[in-house]
Parts: C-alpha cells; sequence; structure tokens
C-alpha cells in the first residue's frame, strides 16, 4: 500500500503570509509606540508572524513596552541582539533600521495588523486541515475526530475574540438587560433551572447555565439518588433535556431508580421481582407519566469529556430535538482524561478544569458526583461526621474549578455508638450542606430521605413537629 504524504509543499500549497504587512507594524510601532502598542497588545501574538525575526521583534517590543525600559531603536536592537535570531548586532541593526523606512502609513497599522491577524488564522486551518488528514488516515474513532477538529476550530475562533477592558457604565446596559430577561415573562430561560428542592433552590437561586456544581458525600449517602432526583425534577417540570452519565451504575440501573421514585414502588421489589398487583398498576403509571420526559442516559466505563461533548453535539445538533439544558456525571473518579498524566492527583485536575470549561461552552450546568475521603469517620478531631471541603478525594482543584460544593450527610447513617459502624434503620433525615457557593451564601437545607423509594423530599415546615 502506498504512503500518503500530507505535506503542504506535496499538494503544491504554501503558507500564506505577508512580510510587507508585518514589517508595517513593526515599523509603526517602533516609530509610535505609545499610540500604536496598546492596540497591538491586544490584536497580536508574537505566533503570528511568520518570519521568526518579526515574531521576536514584536516579543521584545511588548517586553520593553510592558516594562521600565524606553522602546525605541537602540533597546529593541540591544534586546534583538542578545536573543540569536539575526546573525550579528550588525544584521540586527539593519533589518530594524529598515522597518521604520517601509511603513506606508503609520495611522493605517491597524490594517496591517488586520493582514498580519488573518494570514495568521489561514495558516492555522491549513494546519488543521493537513492533521485531519493525517489522524484519517490513522483510522481513529470517528466521534473523538469530530471533536478533536471542533476543538481545534473552536480554539482558532477564540484568537479572534480579545475584549478590552469595559468601562462600569457600559456594563449597566447588559446588567439591566438580564435583569429584565430574569424578571420578564420568559424569565424560566435565563434564571437558575430549579431543582425541585424548595429550600435548595432558594439559596442557589437554581442551577447556574455555565456552572460546575459538585456534589459529593461518602458510599451509601445517596448522592446518586439526589442527582438522578434533580435530573427527573428538572426534565419533569421545566421540561428541560437532561444528559446523564453513569461510569458505575448500568442504564437499566438507573431506571429502576427512576421508576423507584416516581412510582413509589419499593426498590427492593426492583431486585427481587416482588411486585404487587398495585406495585405493577404504579409502575404503568410513571412509565405513562415520565414517557416524554426528555432524559438521556449514557453508561459507557471510563468516559472521557471530549466523548462527552461528543455525544451531547450530537444531540444538540439535532433539529428534532431541543439540546442539552443539564449533564450529570456519576461520577469523577471514575472519569479519564485520556491523556498521559504524571499522576491521578493531575488527571483529577485536569478533568476538572474542563468539566468547567465544557459547561462555559455548552452553556449548561454541570453536576459531577465525587467521593469524600474517609477523613470525616476516621479524625478523632471532628466534633461530628459532616464533610468539609478538605474531605474531597483526589484534589483540591476539584474545590478551586467548582462553582458549587454541596455535600449530603445522613446522621442516621451512623450509629451514636461508633463513627466505624453504618446503620441504615434510621434514615429519614438527611443535610444538604452548601459548602461552597461562587454566587452567593453557604448554609444547609434539611431534606427527608425515603431510602425505600431511593429518593430525596422537601421538609414541609408548616406541618414539622
Amino acid at each position: 500500500m502506498q504512503d500518503t504524504n500530507f505535506e503542504l509543499d506535496s499538494m503544491n500549497l504554501a503558507e500564506p503570509y505577508n512580510m510587507e504587512a508585518e514589517q508595517s507594524v513593526l515599523g509603526a510601532a517602533l516609530l509610535d509606540s505609545e499610540r500604536v502598542m496598546p492596540a497591538l497588545i491586544n490584536t497580536l501574538k508574537p505566533e503570528m508572524f511568520y518570519s521568526r525575526q518579526n515574531a521576536e521583534i514584536f516579543s521584545q517590543m511588548v517586553e520593553l513596552y510592558s516594562g521600565t525600559e524606553q522602546l525605541d531603536a537602540v533597546t529593541l536592537i540591544d534586546a534583538v541582539a542578545s536573543t540569536g535570531v539575526f546573525e550579528s548586532m550588525e544584521a540586527a541593526k539593519v533589518y530594524i533600521a529598515r522597518l521604520g523606512e517601509v511603513v506606508p502609513s503609520i495611522s493605517n497599522f491597524a490594517a496591517y495588523a488586520r493582514i498580519v491577524e488573518e494570514k495568521y488564522l489561514t495558516r492555522q486551518v491549513m494546519q488543521l486541515a493537513q492533521n485531519i488528514l493525517k489522524q484519517s488516515s490513522a483510522q481513529p474513532d470517528a466521534d473523538m475526530l469530530l471533536e478533536s477538529v471542533e476543538q481545534r476550530l473552536t480554539d482558532i475562533r477564540s484568537n479572534q475574540k480579545r475584549e478590552e477592558l469595559t468601562k462600569l457604565s457600559d456594563a449597566f446596559l447588559e446588567t439591566m438587560a438580564t435583569l429584565q430577561k430574569i424578571a420578564g415573562p420568559n424569565k424560566d430561560k435565563y434564571a437558575g433551572i430549579p431543582t425541585g428542592f424548595t429550600y435548595l433552590d432558594s439559596i442557589l437561586t437554581g442551577l447556574g447555565r455555565s456552572d460546575l456544581i459538585i456534589l459529593a458525600a461518602r458510599p451509601g449517602m445517596g448522592k446518586t439518588s439526589f442527582a438522578l432526583n434533580i435530573a427527573t425534577n428538572v426534565a419533569k417540570k421545566s421540561h428541560i433535556p437532561v444528559a446523564i452519565f453513569s461510569l458505575e451504575m448500568s442504564k437499566e440501573q438507573l431506571t429502576n431508580r427512576i421508576l423507584s421514585a416516581e412510582a413509589g414502588v419499593d426498590s427492593h421489589s426492583f431486585r427481587s421481582g416482588a411486585l404487587s398487583g398495585n406495585d405493577w398498576d404504579d409502575l404503568a403509571h410513571a412509565m405513562d407519566v415520565l414517557h416524554d420526559v426528555p432524559i438521556f442516559m449514557d453508561d459507557t466505563s471510563g468516559i472521557t469529556i471530549p466523548e462527552v461533548k461528543a455525544k451531547i453535539r450530537k444531540i444538540n445538533q439535532d433539529p428534532e430535538k431541543t439540546p442539552i439544558g443539564l449533564v450529570v456525571i456519576d461520577y469523577l473518579q471514575l472519569m479519564t482524561s485520556g491523556k498521559r498524566t504524571e499522576n491521578r492527583v493531575q488527571e483529577i485536575s485536569d478533568i476538572t478544569r474542563n468539566l468547567k470549561i465544557m459547561a462555559k461552552e455548552l452553556n449548561v450546568p454541570v453536576i459531577a458526583l465525587s467521593q469524600l475521603s474517609r477523613a470525616a469517620e476516621k479524625s478523632s478531631g471532628r466534633s461530628d461526621h459532616r464533610p468539609q471541603l478538605s474531605d474531597l478525594r483526589d484534589s483540591g482543584s476539584i474545590e478551586q474549578d467548582a462553582d458549587i460544593v454541596l455535600f449530603l450527610y445522613r446522621e442516621g447513617y451512623y450509629t451514636s455508638m461508633s463513627g466505624e459502624s453504618l446503620e441504615e434503620s434510621d434514615s429519614s433525615t438527611a443535610e444538604c450542606i452548601i459548602a461552597k457557593n461562587r454566587h452567593g451564601e453557604t448554609g444547609k437545607v434539611d431534606l427527608g430521605w425515603d431510602g425505600a423509594h431511593t429518593r430525596f423530599v422537601n421538609v414541609d415546615y408548616n406541618h414539622a413537629g
């Protein structure tokens, strides 16, 4: 089989550049740095210059302008000469002196900069096309290839979105427009997404779009059930599509839990098959209620974030389907980054950072379940077993990257005699501890726990006690 050469020269293609535009940009900056450099710093980067010499000159210009030294021909020649991009000091002098002579018009420097940027972006697209051909020849997973291409295109586009500083009074208009949307008749499209838990929503004001929410607890506290309860509430009551990625439980197990909670059928009955006539009726009614509820499930083990994004995009790009509005991942420690990392802590850091990026890119809340260390159970210096932020397992980046951190805690899970022993008999009350809230207050919300039907419920304070 003949080898395929994907190099540009084999296709009679050359990387586009405009040497005159590059030199004119640098010459304009040299002749009037106070006027030109602030605009160029917000527009160009050294790597956008095709010529290695021009790239280094611009890099040194930025450093001089941002430092304490004056940017002029003398200081620039001295700075560039030490980098080794010119054969000698004399060669640097000749080239830099010529820069000031080739500028057609200093006042037109922005147009020259646009040419430099456009040529750079074109080279980037050509390089991407070349890489696609190489990757395709290796026959990789098609979904992963598409995700890689989409991500690279997003990175290229991001080079065009460098915003300047915004004056406070200008930001007032955006704030007022947002407030009018939240207070208007279509506020449900802009406000936080209700979880279905009244007092939790009162503190969080719902799940914020683009937020990364970490839901953590020790095993057996019910974090999967709580996440499924929220997912069902969002899809059923708000009619917002939810994607659930379970790395631990099968789709059948997830379905059983959702049906048990909705039908009020004992979860043990699902496992044993001991269903009464009423149970069958209740199940039939629950399936009828949930038939058109937009919940999508995936139980791929060891799924990566690019795979998650590719599956969500497939739904979002279907014109007959409403885009996903909430993502649930169960659970964080079972994910893989798909990259080689030095250790697990570094890998978890990479995963949480990219989960936050994904939430922002897709503009949806992402709920990621997480394990806790055994510190809450073993530490002798702790007055109770309530989890703390320091108990988050594997990485401090989980707390750092999260917008909201929620802990589930049930005192009835532990016996009063020993923090090591577990008890399931007294499990009717629970707490949702808001340990971190980037947007507001922290605190504690009381919940009811119905273990037989794997569901959490609101506490009715009006009739309590």
